[in-house]
């Protein structure tokens, strides 16, 4: 840019300061510096918008502007960077009428142009979240099963099953489906994501069959005792327990959520993580347990008076039964599904 003004600075003195040959003599060096800007700027604002449909689902009305708005601080930013450097010379030029008419109606032909193009492609899909979600009790006794879904973005699941009608039928939607009469999927149930379940809002959830659940799994994940609980001379109780994940087939992740008045536990060398609250809830601590493992899991949980202590056990196994399966398949090209099951149990010790 320095040996642009310099030179422009010459040609000035020699063709006039609005001399289209001055201003030449200002462009042409500049070209290695805006080609590179106009192509980092287009991959930052790629990256970017990209990222914004990943955001999390903010909530109505926001959650329809929010991410509008960033989008285009962050394209004037780009454009203002790419443009700034040519303003000296050329602003009287882009200042006139004309121009300045031409690229308002440019801006306006572009806004109702691209509010007709469908936001998402096989490129650039729509992300959600399906969940085959199962409650268990025992290790081979299934209390209820549902399919929930999530989204990351600002259009609802309602919008998803208004362009998915084979989604939609599967589920037995009907047109008249809202969210005043649907049955919302709770932070809870989401907890083995935990902490990616902050970014959802207003998720659903729907019936689903359990028969074929038993016919896969042997046995369920299971916390049990397996050492008599022990109790220090300073009144708190260690309570001893063993995690089975069962028979399933493709664990990733296991998370426990402890409530109660737990002072200490055997994870983190015995160091406790700031509490969680969840939609109100009374505060919780959570433990991710990452991986499969032929032997079964054993630790401690130390409580600090006589008060229950409740956990909650949800563990993930990317496996899915043929049902949701199925269902998974139904989803269009434009949508990126990330699926699995998640086996949730509670227990009060």
């Amino acid at each position: 840019m320095l040996l642009a003004w310099i030179l422009f600075c010459l040609a000035v003195k020699t063709y006039g300061n609005e001399s289209l040959r001055s201003i030449m003599f200002y462009v042409l060096p500049q070209i290695p510096f805006l080609a590179y800007a106009v192509y980092f700027g287009g991959f930052l604002v790629q990256f970017l918008v990209e990222k914004m449909g990943m955001m999390g689902a903010v909530p109505p009305p926001y959650g329809y502007f929010i991410p509008d708005v960033v989008v285009a601080a962050i394209i004037g930013g780009v454009t203002g960077w790419c443009v700034g450097p040519l303003l000296p010379v050329c602003g009287h030029w882009l200042a006139r009428r004309s121009i300045m008419h031409f690229l308002l109606h440019l801006s306006v032909l572009g806004l109702a142009l691209s509010s007709q193009f469908f936001p998402y492609t096989t490129a650039a899909p729509k992300r959600v979240v399906f969940q085959h979600t199962i409650l268990t009790a025992d290790s081979n006794r299934v209390v209820d099963s549902s399919y929930d879904f999530a989204v990351v973005d600002s259009n609802s699941l309602i919008f998803l099953f208004k362009y998915a009608p084979q989604v939609a039928k599967e589920l037995q939607i009907s047109p008249e489906f809202s969210f005043e009469t649907a049955k919302l999927s709770h932070r809870e149930s989401w907890m083995a994501l935990f902490p990616v379940s902050f970014l959802f809002s207003r998720s659903l959830k729907f019936p689903a069959k359990s028969n074929e659940i038993l016919e896969q799994y042997r046995r369920f994940p299971l916390l049990s005792t397996h050492e008599p609980r022990t109790t220090s001379s300073t009144g708190t109780r260690r309570i001893h327990l063993e995690l089975s994940l069962g028979s399933l087939k493709e664990v990733w992740v296991a998370v426990l959520n402890v409530t109660g008045p737990l002072s200490s536990w055997s994870f983190a060398d015995n160091v406790l993580p700031a509490p969680e609250t969840i939609d109100g809830g009374p505060p919780s601590y959570i433990c991710r347990i990452s991986g499969a493992s032929h032997e079964n899991w054993t630790f401690w949980l130390e409580a600090s008076d006589g008060e229950d202590l409740r956990v909650e056990v949800a563990v993930l196994d990317q496996y899915l039964v043929g049902a949701a399966k199925k269902l998974k398949g139904l989803f269009p090209d434009w949508v990126d599904v990330t699926a699995y099951s998640s086996f949730m149990s509670s227990y009060v010790f």
